[in-house]
């Protein structure tokens, strides 16, 4: 028969086991976990690819509940995105913000080495996608190759011709002078605050020829009455969504290959559990039916990357745009 003293050690050990037990939540409750609203930061205006990126994102998430919290678009366009970046920057160890970016991810802080950002100290998260681009005039012109495109931006005198485009030595400058050294042609660019407003203005003929990507023309192209014409794409292979539109490579310009990465980062020095918790987020938005129909409608490539490899990816197009920018005379 057992004595008292030891009854009672017994029933505080087995008290003591449960505690533990207690006392070991589950991994998946334990997780990061945001506390507020995500501030989801878009470097451009409203109305551009990636302005419309996010907010398709942030509808994906909402309608299939795959946060506790809302994300909030917020559009920081100034500066080519300058505005953005020190935002992010200064926004170190906050796990509560994050920002969809595009190419000026690479090519403002080139540029303006006074806003004090180094990318390589930011936070990656996931690469979604790869956007494409595409050469574009106004339906009503008779141009429909690129041969009557090169003709008519001579007959018009090179500089009198307007290429639209959004911001100053970003994406859409490093195409048009693509296709100026190609050939051998001369426009005056024209910079808007985003791709929304460059489609936006080809459409009410404000400027002749714009090199949007696809989802950016989309309101233009797929309506009843189609106001732009798609001439040539900036891709290896044909777009889907326009089957007659040949390649620049067709066109003999093999060179002529260009993409706009759509990712996702977050300020220098968050927690790594925020950050695998937004890794996980977003490969969930990417394997999500909506996400793989957007792509498709919209001739992204769509190609999930993320952590380490994704880091690698950005220092790499970092350097890319880094001889670009070189060739045109913007940096050093």
């Amino acid at each position: 028969m057992q004595s008292i003293s030891t009854k009672v050690l017994g029933v505080a050990l087995s008290i003591g086991v449960g505690v533990g037990l207690i006392a070991q939540p589950d991994k998946a409750i334990a997780a990061w976990q945001p506390q507020k609203p995500v501030e989801f930061v878009v470097m451009a205006g409203q109305g551009g690819g990636a302005d419309k990126l996010a907010r398709f994102i942030q509808s994906i998430i909402e309608k299939n509940k795959l946060a506790s919290v809302p994300f909030i678009p917020i559009n920081k366009g100034g500066g080519s995105g300058a505005e953005a970046l020190r935002y992010l920057k200064d926004k170190a160890g906050d796990p509560h913000v994050i920002m969809a970016t595009l190419n000026s991810y690479y090519t403002t802080p080139l540029r303006n080495p006074g806003i004090g950002v180094d990318i390589a100290k930011f936070t990656p998260i996931a690469r979604l996608a790869e956007d494409t681009f595409v050469l574009w005039v106004h339906a009503d012109t008779p141009i429909k190759t690129i041969d009557d495109y090169v003709k008519a931006v001579k007959a018009a005198g090179g500089k009198n011709w307007k290429m639209g485009g959004t911001g100053k030595a970003q994406e859409d400058e490093l195409l048009t002078n693509m296709l100026k050294k190609a050939y051998n042609i001369d426009m005056t660019y024209i910079p808007y605050k985003g791709g929304g407003t460059v489609a936006k203005n080809l459409a009410g003929k404000h400027h002749d020829s714009t090199v949007n990507n696809p989802s950016e023309t989309a309101p233009f192209y797929t309506a009843e009455k189609k106001s732009v014409r798609p001439i040539a794409a900036f891709t290896p292979k044909r777009l889907p969504m326009y089957p007659d539109t040949p390649t620049f490579g067709e066109l003999g310009h093999p060179e002529m290959v260009y993409f706009m990465q759509r990712s996702v980062v977050a300020p220098p020095a968050i927690p790594k559990d925020a950050q695998e918790y937004y890794i996980a987020l977003f490969k969930k938005v990417s394997e999500s039916k909506e996400w793989q129909a957007y792509t498709k409608k919209q001739s992204l490539f769509a190609d999930f990357l993320s952590g380490e490899e994704l880091q690698k990816y950005f220092l790499k197009g970092r350097e890319d745009h880094r001889a670009m920018l070189k060739k045109i005379g913007e940096i050093k």
